[in-house]
């Protein structure tokens, strides 16, 4: 059936008949669900990613209000993985006014974007890529919630804009972030500044040359990972 014809539920159907549960016991495992680890709670489907995204392929032509009910607000994580997957295709696509909708709709349902792969997979795309020619003001808004995704999303955001070889506000969001203290926003400080470096290395250093020292120590592995292995040494010294 193409894509256009399909309903939501004939794509809930074919993922819960696709579902690997001993998989999914590993997948929950790896994503740390456990009682008072940061995705306690969540449910897995056990569908790997290439397949995830194959499905959104698919259904791709879904209306975004059925994404956003039946798969963006799903108990089951390979749900709300591959409605934010279509999302982003979605986006790709659309007119403004689409890609409005879509960064209004992803913005007010971020409470479901609630795990570390969820936020990477959607946010550079979908929030990025609408604020690209706009105020960034609204990610220094996320950064500041006392919500570890929002938080998250706020930083790898900027992936758009380093893309771009803007990076003054990766530069800016790592430091209002620099006293975070989850290993997560660590981890993705560190990513978007060695993105950042990839690009343009002297920009990088210039920014380390103040702050090396009040970088988290996982923040500042990610950051200079591809530097040689004299210079991170020095780095990790300091």
């Amino acid at each position: 059936m193409p894509a256009a014809a399909s309903s939501a539920a004939d794509l809930l159907a074919r993922i819960h008949a696709l579902a690997d549960p001993a998989r999914a016991v590993l997948v929950a495992r790896f994503f740390k669900t456990g009682p008072g680890q940061y995705g306690e709670g969540d449910q897995f489907l056990g569908l790997p990613m290439p397949l995830q995204r194959q499905l959104a392929r698919e259904f791709r032509a879904l209306p975004p209000d059925e994404v956003e009910q039946q798969l963006v607000r799903s108990p089951w994580h390979d749900c709300r993985s591959i409605g934010l997957i279509i999302w982003t295709l979605q986006f790709a696509k659309a007119g403004p006014a689409g890609r409005q909708e879509l960064y209004e709709r992803y913005l007010a349902n971020r409470r479901f974007v609630n795990n570390w792969d969820l936020v990477d997979i959607s946010c550079p795309t979908i929030v990025g890529g609408s604020l690209l020619q706009r105020d960034r003001a609204p990610l220094y808004a996320l950064a500041a919630e006392d919500h570890l995704w929002s938080q998250r999303m706020s930083i790898v955001s900027t992936l758009a804009f380093i893309r771009k070889g803007q990076f003054a506000d990766t530069f800016a969001l790592t430091e209002q972030l620099l006293s975070h203290r989850h290993d997560l926003i660590h981890k993705a400080v560190g990513w978007m500044l060695r993105e950042v470096g990839k690009r343009n290395e002297a920009a990088l250093e210039e920014f380390l040359a103040d702050h090396a020292r009040q970088l988290p120590r996982t923040t500042l592995r990610y950051a200079i990972e591809r530097f040689a292995p004299a210079q991170r040494q020095a780095y990790l010294q300091k």
